[in-house]
């Protein structure tokens, strides 16, 4: 018998006596309510002793539990409603497109200027249009080959569309010459189309040859394109699309940006839609319900 159960049997008996000679004798009762209190003051002491011992060797159970036999017992939890895993990954996936969408939203809002703009960047479509999608692109980018058809049925088809198109060459130094060509044909007075659809669509690695022949067919010099192509002002413009893409973590093309989202690869054209259509809807490019 412990310690706790021994005094609550002496209280018991002290509280029992007190009461019998107070039922058959009638007098004021002489129960010592000091010892009683001491008794309670232990039983409740020798208790709480108990009640921490008892919690100290369950933790120390657990701890000590084989991962032998622990692991089992989680896995046949899990399998018991394989649907866990499935809510767990669901809720961490909704977590982190929502952090992500949080920090596309801070870095887009930081340079919002540079993004949508820039005095010097190339527009088509509306210029005065009430959505604007934006696209980084690399003319050696296959990816953004394979995506032109459907840039080309958005400005054929939506009169309401702003586009504006960022030199990114990432893939090659090729890739870079072409661009700096085609920074000096979007500042003439031509029509920039026709040069970025010519070179999307020419055979082999876009370069320097590839993109002066596009620019001459518009009437444009290809001597005086070559002399103008390594100057500073050509430089800084495509290193502003590098430093957009450093601050929003762009690193691949064709991305696009639409209101508060940053888009990597070749979606679609429904999916572009959609993203304008949500602008038109909503505000944002994910219109909740």
């Amino acid at each position: 018998m412990s310690r706790v159960t021994l005094v609550l049997v002496a209280l018991v008996g002290i509280l029992a006596g007190a009461l019998g000679y107070s039922v058959v004798t009638r007098p004021v009762a002489q129960t010592d309510a000091v010892a009683v209190q001491a008794l309670i003051d232990e039983a409740i002491t020798a208790y709480d002793a108990e009640r921490q011992a008892a919690q100290a060797a369950l933790s120390q159970d657990v701890a000590a539990i084989d991962p032998e036999t622990l692991n089992p017992l989680i896995e046949s939890y899990l399998l018991s409603d394989p649907k866990i895993l499935q809510r767990m990954s669901v809720a961490l996936d909704t977590t982190l497109q929502a952090e992500e969408r949080a920090q596309a939203t801070g870095a887009i809002a930081s340079m919002k200027e540079a993004i949508f703009n820039d005095p010097g960047q190339v527009v088509l479509g509306n210029p005065d249009g009430d959505v604007t999608l934006v696209e980084f692109f690399d003319y050696n980018c296959g990816y953004c080959r394979a995506a032109l058809p459907d840039m080309a049925a958005l400005l054929a088809e939506d009169p309401n569309l702003r586009v504006v198109l960022k030199e990114f060459p990432i893939l090659s130094n090729e890739s870079i010459d072409a661009a700096r060509v085609a920074v000096l044909v979007g500042d003439a007075d031509v029509d920039y189309w026709t040069f970025h659809e010519a070179l999307f669509t020419s055979r082999g690695q876009v370069d320097k040859q590839v993109a002066l022949a596009a620019a001459a067919d518009l009437g444009l010099s290809p001597v005086s394109l070559e002399l103008d192509m390594g100057t500073e002002a050509v430089s800084q413009k495509i290193q502003t699309s590098y430093e957009i893409a450093r601050a929003l973590n762009i690193t691949g093309t064709p991305t696009y940006i639409i209101g508060n989202e940053i888009i990597p690869g070749a979606i679609g054209i429904d999916e572009l839609r959609e993203r304008i259509a949500n602008m038109r809807k909503c505000g944002e490019s994910q219109c909740e319900g």
